[in-house]
């Protein structure tokens, strides 16, 4: 039983956005943090002031955060990024908009005195004295301060206030992680009203002090309380009057979703996973209820998420072909016209979408990457539309002519006729590379479509009815947008783009078949139709061996496959070497070929090369980042790991972006999060001649001087299955319908009363909508009885003695 919270996160585009270069324009994107931690980097838009990213994330973390902030910056080759403004949305704004908070909303100034973070240990006790009491506290420790000085640390002291009376602590150099152990005495009335205040300041010899936070504590409550400890969260300085420069900074429009779940043990599901399992295997030959019933009762801004949710149930139930195989038939048994199949957001349709992410996202970038990687390399001009066409010079130096627009047309449309036939003959040649259960499913779908439209009239429409998914929902969102499919770091330029969507619309033309109707929209991409037309053949013939896979070869192919582990994530890091020792110790990074599987976090010289295992995944402890100051980069990581002797061990690897980073780290805790040994403290420092560069201990072995994150992940398409979590989903969904369900319910069973569930129900059509109801009962009855349920405190935080 566990309480888990995730956010939902789409960045959808800036408006009237300040300039920050000489040129009048910006080059904006967005790092978005959690309780100030980064974990998302947009791509960079390039010289606008309205960019546009349409970027989503998932984000799991443990439900003690306390907010995210979307930091707009300005990237600069040659210096420092601009910052241009933030919106901060706090856990409680978010969880007062249950469907999710989304809209335009005013970038606002950032102030340095209230970017703060981190915590600080205290120990308060009210003692007595001759004449009065006194009030102690002790300042012990404080950790994840913001780096304030250029060293990429702070040098902190404290300095504590009571009834005007001042008190500081020593100065800690160069330390983010700083331990006083300092205790300090004030006289105590009682029923004094003033508060105590405990502020967190970066002392500097030239400069002003920068402040890092403080807390404020109720001393009436502590008085009550007599002693209390703990680590209290540092707050923002909101005494000063505050400059608000909204709508002078621009917008920002956003999507975003905080869901909290009270995940239930297995056994609680069972019944529900049972029941719906149950519906599937009988398909159309059973009653049928309730998977229509889901679909009738769901609405279409939850549509998609609720047809993932089901994909991935029945996938990890090995059902996702049948639970699809039901929807095509559902789908077909209410079409009458073959030119409207699968084109509405039904959730077949939906469903489909989300199979093909989970389980070809794989097979996608084996056949797209090299043909989107080469359109980026080539950065061509390419235009088809005479009436967009830009005539530009052509030519060696002094001899310089005006390119004519028929030129323009014919190497563009040559350009686009070699992108298509690379691109067809890498599909034609991955029909075996195409994972079973994808190919399966295919099949199902291709004779279902066939059997409801048989005759020549209606040769094409089995295979329209696959390329409307393959082409039109997979290939050619891809293609436009290979940044959203992980094909690409960054978005395209505006001439690439341009590239992109032609390339699209040539994809779409072939997945039609070549209809007249889709030639017809737009007649200047007449210049293709003799590669389209070619395509056509070759795309029919491609869907002809795809679906040719019987029982006996799919599942020798999914066993051949799954022999074969797929890594988890791969990709180049540096990792870190040490030379010689004592003083004349250095270090460096060298450039390996990384591969994480379920088994091992392994490494090569090159990505054909033979791999060595590094580390045993189940040996891994944490993997946590590492601060900057340490190796002069923020995107270092290091996983803590035990050798074959039991001995602890850390491997700091570097890795070239945010972005990269966190996915980096978020692949290796949900492949360890069953480890056994997990830490719960670590060094974000490394240990160097004879103590931690974080916290200054000199004691190697030592507890860690902050809290592990290993909770905190970015969820990906190829994420294990979660099936507790999908179950838990599914009844959330269930219960926000219930009541349309009690009315089916009543209708089926001629006017029962609502909330009545027969205890013993027959063979009747609408059986299964009873157990169903029953089982929701039962699933709201453990839910109340669950210690989980209640709300969400955080451990060890004296929250109710700040203000």
């Amino acid at each position: 039983m566990a309480k888990r919270s995730s956010l939902s996160i789409r960045i959808v585009e800036g408006k009237n956005l300040p300039a920050k270069d000489i040129t009048g324009s910006s080059d904006p994107y967005c790092i978005v943090k959690v309780d100030n931690e980064p974990i998302i980097r947009t791509a960079t838009v390039w010289k606008t002031l309205c960019p546009f990213w349409g970027e989503e994330y998932q984000v799991h973390l443990p439900p003690t955060f306390h907010a995210v902030a979307f930091y707009v910056m300005d990237e600069d080759a040659l210096s420092r990024d601009d910052v241009i403004g933030k919106v901060c949305l706090t856990r409680d704004t978010l969880a007062s908009h249950p469907k999710g908070f989304s809209g335009w909303t005013h970038l606002m100034e950032v102030d340095p005195d209230e970017e703060v973070q981190g915590e600080i240990h205290l120990r308060l006790e009210v003692l007595p004295g001759a004449r009065a009491r006194r009030l102690r506290c002790s300042v012990l420790e404080a950790r994840d301060l913001a780096p304030k000085d250029r060293n990429g640390a702070s040098d902190p002291f404290v300095r504590v206030r009571y009834k005007g009376r001042t008190q500081e602590t020593s100065v800690v150099k160069k330390s983010c992680y700083p331990r006083w152990n300092e205790t300090f005495e004030f006289e105590l009335e009682e029923g004094a009203a003033e508060a105590l205040c405990v502020e967190a300041w970066d002392w500097d010899l030239v400069s002003r002090n920068d402040f890092l936070g403080k807390v404020v504590i109720d001393v009436q409550r502590l008085w009550a309380a007599q002693q209390e400890e703990g680590w209290f969260r540092l707050q923002p300085d909101q005494s000063k009057s505050r400059r608000r420069d909204e709508g002078n900074l621009g917008s920002l429009q956003l999507e975003v979703r905080l869901r909290d779940e009270t995940v239930l043990p297995s056994s609680c599901y069972q019944p529900l996973v049972q029941l719906l399992c149950h519906e599937v295997k009988l398909g159309m030959q059973g009653p049928g209820q309730l998977i229509p019933l889901i679909e009738e009762t769901t609405s279409t801004e939850c549509r998609q998420d609720v047809a993932t949710t089901l994909l991935k149930l029945f996938l990890g139930q090995g059902l996702a072909k049948d639970f699809l195989d039901l929807l095509f038939q559902l789908e077909l048994s209410r079409t009458s016209e073959a030119n409207t199949l699968f084109r509405s957001n039904s959730l077949a349709s939906k469903s489909m979408e989300s199979f093909l992410k989970v389980a070809g996202m794989r097979y996608l970038h084996g056949v797209l990457g090299p043909i989107i990687n080469k359109v980026f390399e080539e950065k061509k001009y390419v235009e088809l539309d005479p009436s967009k066409v830009e005539v530009k010079d052509v030519g060696c130096s002094g001899l310089h002519r005006p390119q004519t627009e028929a030129e323009v047309l014919e190497q563009s449309a040559q350009t686009l006729r070699a992108h298509m036939g690379a691109l067809l003959s890498a599909l034609c040649r991955s029909v075996r590379a195409c994972p079973a259960v994808v190919r399966a499913t295919f099949r199902q779908l291709f004779r279902r479509v066939r059997e409801r439209f048989p005759g020549a009239q209606h040769e094409n429409v089995p295979f329209i009815a696959v390329t409307s998914f393959l082409c039109l929902r997979f290939f050619s969102p891809a293609i436009m947008s290979p940044k959203l499919f992980h094909l690409r770091e960054r978005h395209a330029d505006a001439r690439t783009s341009r590239t992109l969507l032609l390339l699209a619309k040539a994809v779409q033309n072939v997945g039609n078949m070549d209809t007249p109707a889709s030639r017809a929209k737009e007649a200047w991409m007449e210049p293709l139709q003799p590669t389209v037309r070619q395509g056509v053949a070759q795309l029919k013939d491609f869907i002809t061996k795809l679906v040719d896979i019987e029982e006996k070869d799919e599942l020798d192919l999914q066993r051949t496959l799954s022999l074969q582990a797929p890594p988890v994530k791969e990709g180049p890091l540096f990792i870190h070497r040490t030379k010689g020792k004592g003083p004349l110790m250095s270090s460096s990074f060298k450039k390996l070929y990384f591969s994480l599987t379920t088994e091992a976090l392994s490494f090569a010289k090159t990505p054909s090369s033979k791999k060595s295992a590094l580390i045993k995944l189940a040996n891994v402890r944490a993997a946590e980042k590492v601060e900057e100051k340490s190796f002069g980069s923020s995107h270092v990581m290091q996983v803590i790991y035990t050798d074959d002797a039991g001995r602890p061990q850390t491997a700091y690897l570097q890795c070239k972006c945010v972005n990269e980073l966190n996915q980096w780290l978020s692949a290796l805790r949900k492949v360890s999060i069953n480890n056994t040994g997990l830490l719960g403290s670590y060094h974000p420092g490394v240990f160097r001649g004879d103590k931690w560069s974080c916290c200054h201990q000199r004691e190697k072995t030592g507890r860690g001087c902050d809290k592990t994150r290993s909770r905190v992940t970015l969820q990906e398409w190829n994420d294990p299955l979660d099936h507790d979590l999908e179950a838990q989903l599914i009844y959330r969904h269930l219960l926000s319908v219930e009541a349309m369900l009690w009315e089916k319910h009543q209708e089926l069973s001629g006017g029962a009363e609502a909330g009545t569930v027969p205890a013993s129900p027959g063979e009747a059509p609408e059986d299964s909508l009873a157990r169903l109801l029953r089982v929701l009962q039962d699933l709201r009855e453990a839910h109340s009885s669950s210690p989980a349920s209640s709300p969400t405190s955080e451990p060890n935080c004296l929250l109710e003695l700040q203000t």
